[in-house]
Parts: structure tokens; C-alpha cells; sequence
């Protein structure tokens, strides 16, 4: 029989480290984000209003998967509900259960998660990439499990798929779109040098960790001098919040091979950045930006065209540009990948059944594919 053993704080994570970075590799689709570093790091700095819930499950005495969750108190219109999902926090754009088995990871997660006491008010696993990875496992172990799952659309977030070359990519854009990157190419160069700087240390197994807190803080120049200097949202790259939080993870991604931080140098100084993670071959943009002073250069646009040709160079095998703000992204992309929730409300939450009720009515409003539609999965 199938057996789980549940995990609530974090330090006790660290007897399971071999076991999950065993598994991660054999993860399908695996992003930086589902590694216990990313994890750690988060949950030093976020997880003081959280319950921490990773379901370690074992079959035959052999560890199957690991199911990563986290309750969360988040604010809604009819108030404050507890939510049980994934602890991504949509830093990233997809989320699942770490290992080869999410079939049975998941079966026996909820399962578990069903016959035990309940401290959430509705289940809300989120950031799920329906078509290429989970193919419908979530909502069937949610329904073996005797839940009702609601889908819903997440987001949409643009990729490019490297299958084949650079130059087979660069003829499958506009001429139009072509030809303005070539014009900016040409006129940031009248001004001076230009040099694309990347930096992807290969982690402590390789002695090659070090975070090169200089080009974070590069990147936090450049962020501050742009529009990002003035936002309050949280969710730049030198934002008060969370700028203490990214410089850690920096050290973090560093030594674990997962740092991909690169620079558009003009003579030397920074004046474009596009700071990302990798894992196996797959890119997650989490930030970028440029100096409002050369705008009328085109320097984002730039660097994205020469990080895209260092990563077909590379062999990467995908590149995200994670959720939202499509239209700069559209002549980059190969194709736009919509995420999905699957929700379980379950009856003795009148709470959660009266958002439940709110979602089925925006419903008859929203198409099939807005962020707003619910429906039976």
C-alpha cells in the first residue's frame, strides 16, 4: 500500500535533499522552481503566514514522488479564504509534482489530502501546463479522490521552442520585425562597443558557484534607472520587497547551476538586462529591463536577440518568457502556452462555495479560455 509522510517545516527538509535533487532530473519538464533550493530560499523569506505541506509518497518501500504544498491565507472579495496549492507564488510558470510518477505522486497526494483534517478552505492547484506535461492528471486524481475539479485558465505565457537552429528561427520571423532588431543593432553600435555579457555558473559540483554579486547589482541599476525604479507593485527586480529575497536566491542559483544572468554592455557599462534561471535546457525569464536613456535604441530588444542566439548556440531547449505583457513578446514567440487551475471547493466551506458560485456566474459572462471561466473539469 501506499504510504506518505507528510512534512511541515522546512528544516526537515534537509534529510530529504538527496531524494528530491534524485528526482528532480526525472521530473518531466522541470524548472528551477521546483528544486528544494528554490524552495528553501522562498520559504525563509515568504513563509512566516504559511503552513508548509510536502507529501512525500512511497510505494513497495521506494519513494515515488514528492507532492509539494503550502496553505496560504489569501484576500478575496467575500474575504479572507485558505488556500491549499503549490508554494510557487507564480514566480514561475509552471508547477507539479517532483519525479517520475506524477500519475500516482498526485492519485495518492490527494488522497491523502482528502482523508486527513482539513486546515484549507477550497484546494487550488495552479500554474498546471495542461497540454504538454500534466495531460490530465491532476483533475482525474482530484476525482479519484472524491473532489470535484474546476478548471479554470491561468495565464497565457510565451515560449520559444528551439527545435531546430538559430537561423532556422530567424526565418520564421516577420522581415518587418528582422529588420528593426538589425536597425537597432547598427544604431546602438554607432554609439560605442556593444557586448553581450552571460553568466551561467555550473554550481558547486563543478567549483564554479560564485554568485558575482556585481552583475545583480548591475541589473538593479539598470531596473532603477527605468520605469521599475518607480513601481510599487512588488514585483521588479529592486523593489524593497523582494530585493533581499532575489539577492539571496542569486547566491542560491549559483551554486545550484541554475543562474542565468545576462547584460547589454555599451563601452563597458550596463544599459540592458535580462535576468533569468535555467534547468535541463530550460530557460524561465523572470526579469528584464533597460536604461530609459537609450530607449530610442532599442537596447531590450537587442539583448533579447543575442540571448536567444547564445541559447540556440547553447542547445537550450526552451525559452519562457513567463506569464503576461504579450505584445512585446509576440514577435519572439514560437507559440503561447495556457496554464490552468483546477479548483475543489469543498461543501462544508461555505466560504469557498460562495466564490465557487461568483466563478460559475462569471462564467456565463467570460469565453472559454479567460482567466475568469470555470467550469467541471
Amino acid at each position: 500500500m501506499p504510504s506518505v509522510l507528510e512534512i511541515n517545516e522546512i528544516d526537515d527538509l534537509a534529510d530529504h535533499r538527496l531524494l528530491w535533487n534524485a528526482l528532480l532530473p526525472r521530473t518531466r519538464n522541470a524548472t528551477f522552481f521546483q528544486s528544494l533550493d528554490w524552495l528553501v530560499t522562498y520559504w525563509k523569506h515568504f513563509g512566516d503566514r504559511q503552513r508548509l505541506r510536502v507529501l512525500v509518497v512511497s510505494s513497495a518501500g521506494e519513494t515515488i514522488g514528492i507532492l509539494p504544498l503550502a496553505v496560504r491565507t489569501e484576500t478575496t472579495r467575500l474575504g479572507p479564504i485558505r488556500v491549499l496549492g503549490y508554494p510557487l507564488d507564480d514566480w514561475g510558470t509552471f508547477y507539479g509534482p517532483i519525479g517520475p510518477n506524477p500519475t500516482a505522486t498526485l492519485a495518492v497526494g490527494m488522497a491523502y489530502v482528502q482523508q486527513t483534517r482539513r486546515d484549507w478552505d477550497l484546494l487550488d492547484l495552479r500554474n498546471i501546463d495542461a497540454s504538454n506535461c500534466d495531460f490530465g492528471r491532476t483533475p482525474g486524481a482530484m476525482r479519484l479522490a472524491g473532489m470535484q475539479p474546476y478548471k479554470q485558465a491561468w495565464g497565457e505565457g510565451a515560449v520559444v521552442e528551439m527545435d531546430g537552429t538559430w537561423g532556422e528561427y530567424w526565418q520564421s520571423r516577420t522581415r518587418k520585425w528582422c529588420r528593426n532588431v538589425r536597425r537597432c543593432q547598427r544604431r546602438l553600435a554607432e554609439l560605442g562597443e556593444i557586448t553581450h555579457y552571460r553568466y551561467r555558473p555550473k554550481g558547486r559540483a563543478s567549483d564554479d558557484a560564485d554568485p558575482r554579486y556585481d552583475l545583480f547589482d548591475d541589473c538593479c541599476k539598470v531596473a532603477r534607472a527605468s520605469w521599475q525604479g518607480s513601481s510599487t507593485n512588488g514585483t521588479t527586480l529592486c523593489h524593497h520587497s523582494v530585493r533581499d529575497f532575489l539577492r539571496e536566491l542569486h547566491a542560491v542559483a549559483a551554486g545550484a547551476d541554475g543562474l542565468d544572468t545576462n547584460l547589454l554592455l555599451l563601452d563597458g557599462e550596463p544599459i540592458a538586462f535580462a535576468y533569468n534561471y535555467h534547468y535541463q535546457g530550460r530557460v524561465s525569464a523572470l526579469r528584464v529591463g533597460f536604461d530609459p536613456q537609450y530607449s530610442g535604441y532599442g537596447p531590450g530588444t537587442v539583448l533579447q536577440s543575442l540571448v536567444l542566439e547564445d541559447s540556440f548556440r547553447r542547445g537550450d531547449r526552451l525559452y519562457d518568457f513567463g506569464v503576461g505583457s504579450l505584445p512585446w513578446k509576440r514577435p519572439w514567440q514560437t507559440s503561447v502556452l495556457t496554464t490552468y487551475r483546477y479548483t475543489h471547493f469543498p461543501l462544508p466551506s461555505a466560504r469557498a462555495n460562495l466564490l465557487r458560485l461568483k466563478r460559475l456566474l462569471e462564467s456565463r459572462i467570460h469565453g472559454p479560455e479567460h482567466p475568469r471561466y470555470t467550469v467541471p473539469a
